[in-house]
């Protein structure tokens, strides 16, 4: 069956307040065929939905027209840079007309030029290019969508310049006549003269408008202004020839001048709020190095096929969204995810198109382009979320829709009260009307919601945080509880296998650890759980050869069953085991010992009898408790929700402070939306948030007043969320939180201020004033309060684009990272003054990685001062009294020296030290992240200990070789990575492989 519904994004032009973009929005959803329909006044676009077979984008543009407002799809322009006839130009023409997205298109012969109006929802410009170039003829784009706007946009700031200049022209002659010239009959003709000039070039620009608003039965901004200048006017014209009275021209002339210039701000202010989209497509690369048939050739991004192999050297663009298969480099993603860091990429990574390769020369290959990729998704995201109307914005629109006819009866009623009740003459009560429609102001209240949101939706997507529209950012504002999902979220998301039990280990007989893990891993083939992954990687590092499952099924939850060469083999946690009358028996203690250390504990029966454990680990974020932390002081309650068993949750909750009330552990993947439900409903007044992966937990996510999806590279599932967190980071739900709150309060703030300039200035220009002070508001008064009313609501939106939405310790970070690094001159590592021991020598300053090396420099500065020109690594001795000193390790960046000289910490009893206050910070952050680790002892290092030495050694065949130095001694394992002993800012290497896996580091 042929799909008959469609969508389309039209520009919009004329609209001069709120009633206008209701009264489009109103035309729009009412026609036949139209399902839905979205009109936003501050970026000046439609979004509609249709029926293709009952309606179309030519019956739009006739309604839109009709209404006296401008509409147009979306601009490019194309250029043939070949020799071409006259004849096959024309049957390009044709055939580029007929593409299902191209609405209109107009050949330039002469110029060999393409004018192509095309739907935006349906294709970018750059496959309107693929699809143009497939004709057969070589193209060039002269101007893109973007390019067009802008174009557009300038266009029509000269135009609205060149009236402004005009009118000021006009008013700085008419006023100074008015006001100081006696007045006679030349004085008022030459006047009228000058006035009627100044209306045809300023007042029609306004009345115009009024004019084709009244057609359609309806009113805006135009109608008012247009009112109270031809009131001033006509006055002004029956008193220079027919009546005794008093001019206004100066009046009306200062009254255009003024709005003009309203106006004009107005509509610059505007176009920066849509400043986030234009910087995200100029992100894009223009051109790309393609390797064809092992040649390189640049072309145009919009040529780039799926499979190319694209080479990008150091300080380009990676042109597309792909994966590396040559080389190795540092990337640079901060414009994408907002991560400060550059990103290490290797073989068989992927990369992200826009971001910029920095170290090394990279070969990858292309696998989304176009709208596929990732910048596509995030610019087609932030344009849609600006379309999306808040609550709020409702009650304005309302307001908006009635504004213009009650102000006109104000106006009408102080006119009236003034000249037949208080009697106060024709000429003031024409000035009270005029002062009344003037001031008037619906474009405020138009502008107050809509520049808000597209200031705040902009600034997430630049710090890597997308928001979905005003209407999540005002659920977010009233989000009082969180839920964490825990793996991938509250952890790396890497499980990797941390302990193996056996039989033989227990009983000292039956199945080893190989055995044990040939079954595991073989069963878990059928399965792409991660946990079932974790076990096949530990069975291949270990050289295993693992067999397909004969038989397999999974039980959600609980663990599977499969048939490995003729043996039953059942993996699972206990109550598994239990359903199939499967005794633990000796295995039932080390089974919770495990669970108690947080581990996820997998139990191995083949032929129905356990034959061991598994224990998994999954490492926590590093971000995480300073994140929870956060959130916790802003009053919000936090959960976890975990598939793992109830001991294993309390563990992991423990080291993370959440409160066992608010640990959901057992929770199978399809009950998560449940729980959701249930927290939901368990008090009145409980805004829900859910943090999860926006592919595994899409149904809690859709479930929760607000969900929170955090992704990661390249496949993100950014419909699922009000929340698209760019990168794993959980400080940017802190950031989001924050922004959205920040982007909300601007949000009532301008609603508050577009309501209460209209309810104080309405009285005041009526007269309220006048039986108190004897003061009337003059007209041009009037006009300067409207003009500013609007141009500072957008200003005050603009406002947001200042505000830094992430955290105090994410801004110090990159702050560091940033910051000019120097050389410490007893080690020669490179760091960061503002986080160093300085100390001043002869006038001059040295700055110190910890004590140790200060104490040295202090012994014998002389012989250190000049260390530029000497290789750091090759001065430092220890002296004596070191040698002599029990040594300790510092438990964050392992490295070793005199606790005499480091910084001493008290937890739970115990003494810790600390070279420098970075590591002392992280280990306030979360002391059980570096006081468990490998199960050593960071207290002390005794002198027994001093004999052995760490190597790395191969895993197949014991080669052994040493491991690499960096600042002059041995790097450590970190994570799956060898790090300097000053910590992985200074220096961070791939683990060495042999024999194609990993070395292992051990003592000898």
């Amino acid at each position: 069956m042929t799909e008959t519904k469609d969508k389309v994004k039209i520009k919009l032009g004329g609209m001069t307040c709120a009633s206008c973009a209701l009264k489009i929005e109103n035309k729009l959803k009412n026609m036949p065929g139209v399902n839905k329909s979205v009109v936003n006044f501050a970026n000046e676009e439609a979004t509609v939905e249709y029926e293709t077979d009952k309606t179309n984008y030519q019956e739009f543009d006739k309604a839109i027209r009709d209404l006296g407002y401008k509409a147009s799809l979306a601009k490019m322009d194309l250029k043939v840079i070949e020799e071409i006839t006259e004849e096959n130009f024309k049957n390009l023409v044709e055939d580029v007309k007929n593409l299902s997205a191209v609405n209109d298109l107009r050949g330039n012969y002469p110029a060999k030029k393409l004018f192509i109006e095309f739907n935006e929802l349906k294709a970018s410009e750059n496959e309107i290019y693929s699809l143009v170039k497939k004709f057969g003829y070589d193209i060039e784009k002269s101007a893109g969508a973007i390019d067009k706007e802008i174009e557009e946009h300038q266009k029509e700031m000269k135009y609205r310049l060149r009236i402004l200049v005009s009118s000021l022209i006009f008013t700085l002659i008419i006023t100074p006549i008015s006001w100081f010239v006696p007045e006679s009959f030349a004085r008022n003709f030459l006047l009228f003269f000058l006035a009627i000039a100044n209306y045809s070039i300023a007042g029609t620009f306004f009345l115009n408008g009024a004019i084709k608003s009244l057609k359609n039965k309806s009113t805006n901004m135009d109608v008012l202004v247009a009112l109270g200048t031809t009131t001033a006017l006509v006055y002004s014209i029956l008193t220079t020839f027919f009546i005794e009275g008093t001019t206004f021209y100066e009046a009306m002339s200062m009254i255009l001048s003024f709005l003009l210039i309203g106006k004009y701000f107005e509509h610059k202010t505007k176009g920066q709020t849509s400043e986030a989209i234009k910087k995200l497509i100029g992100l894009q690369a223009k051109t790309a190095t393609v390797l064809k048939d092992g040649e390189e050739i640049e072309i145009p991004i919009e040529e780039i096929e799926v499979g190319d192999t694209i080479v990008v050297r150091p300080g380009e663009k990676i042109p597309v969204d792909g994966r590396v298969v040559k080389g190795k480099t540092k990337i640079d993603e901060s414009m994408i995810t907002g991560e400060s860091k550059y990103v290490k990429k290797k073989s068989e990574d992927e990369v992200i198109g826009a971001t910029v390769n920095q170290t090394g020369l990279i070969h990858i290959k292309a696998e989304k382009i176009g709208k596929e990729t990732l910048l596509h998704q995030i610019i087609d995201f932030v344009k849609e979320a600006q379309t999306k109307k808040a609550a709020k914005q409702q009650l304005a629109d309302k307001v908006s829709n009635y504004f213009v006819p009650i102000v006109v009866l104000i106006a009408t009623l102080a006119f009236l009260y003034w000249f037949f009740i208080a009697g106060i003459g024709l000429e003031q009560s024409l000035l009270v009307f005029t002062s009344v429609v003037v001031i008037s102001c619906p474009c405020a209240l138009g502008l107050a919601i809509p520049t808000a949101v597209m200031v705040g939706t902009g600034k997430g997507a630049e710090n890597g945080i997308l928001l979905k529209g005003g209407d999540s950012l005002e659920a977010i504002n009233g989000v009082n509880i969180v839920v964490f999902d825990k793996t991938g979220t509250l952890t790396v998301g890497k499980p990797k296998v941390s302990a193996i039990i056996t039989e033989q280990e227990l009983n000292g007989d039956g199945i080893d650890e190989k055995e044990l893990l040939f079954y595991a891993g073989s069963a878990e083939m059928g399965s792409e759980h991660s946990l079932g992954q974790a076990i096949i990687e530990e069975a291949n590092q270990k050289g295993l050869k693992l067999l397909s499952p004969e038989t397999f099924d999974a039980i959600p939850g609980k663990g599977i069953f499969a048939e490995i060469d003729g043996s039953k083999v059942i993996i699972g946690n206990d109550k598994l085991m239990a359903e199939n009358n499967i005794q633990l028996k000796d295995f039932e203690k080390k089974y919770k010992e495990l669970q108690d250390q947080g581990k996820t504990s997998i139990l191995v029966s083949v032929n129905h009898k356990v034959k061991g454990i598994i224990g998994i680990s999954d490492k926590i974020k590093e971000q995480a408790p300073y994140a929870l932390k956060k959130l916790r002081e802003m009053g919000l309650d936090l959960y976890m929700i975990t598939g793992d068993n109830e001991q294993t949750a309390i563990s992991i909750g423990n080291e993370l402070n959440f409160d066992k009330k608010h640990i959901l552990a057992e929770v199978l993947p399809n009950d998560k939306a449940m729980k959701i439900k249930e927290l939901q409903e368990s008090k009145t007044d409980k805004t829900v948030g859910m943090v999860g992966d926006g592919i595994n937990d899409a149904p809690a996510l859709a479930q929760a007043d607000v969900g929170i999806a955090i992704g990661s590279g390249t496949d993100i599932a950014i419909e699922t969320a009000d929340i698209v967190l760019m990168r794993g980071d959980l400080r940017n739900v802190v950031s989001a939180i924050n922004l959205s709150k920040k982007t909300y309060k601007k949000m009532i703030t301008n609603l508050f201020w577009a309501f209460i300039y209209n309810l104080i200035g309405i009285p005041i220009a009526a007269g309220l004033l006048y039986t108190l002070t004897g003061f009337f508001l003059p007209p041009y008064l009037a006009a300067v309060f409207m003009a500013s009313s609007s141009v500072s609501v957008v200003t005050n939106a603009l406002f947001l684009r200042r505000y830094d939405p992430r955290t105090q310790q994410q801004i110090q970070e990159e702050k560091l990272l940033n910051e000019e690094k120097v050389i410490d001159p007893i080690c020669g590592m490179e760091i960061v003054p503002s986080q160093s021991i300085e100390y001043e020598y002869e006038g001059e300053k040295y700055y110190f990685c910890n004590p140790s090396c200060e104490k040295e420099f202090k012994g014998n500065p002389e012989k250190y001062k000049d260390y530029e020109h000497i290789d750091p690594k090759l001065m430092h001795k220890e002296t004596e009294e070191t040698k002599e000193a029990e040594n300790v390790t510092d438990p964050v960046c392992g490295m070793v020296g005199n606790p005499g000289d480091w910084i001493e910490y008290e937890h739970k009893g115990e003494h810790y030290y600390f070279c420098n206050q970075s590591c002392l910070t992280k280990f306030k952050n979360n002391p059980k992240q570096y006081l468990n680790s490998n199960g050593k002892n960071f207290k002390s290092k005794k002198k027994s200990d001093e004999n052995m030495i760490k190597v790395l050694k191969c895993q197949e065949c014991n080669y052994i070789e040493e491991l690499p130095k960096h600042c002059g001694k041995p790097m450590h394992i970190e994570g799956e990575s060898l790090v300097c002993w000053m910590g992985p800012q200074c220096g961070e290497q791939n683990i060495p492989e042999h024999h194609g896996k990993p070395m292992q580091v051990v003592e000898q």
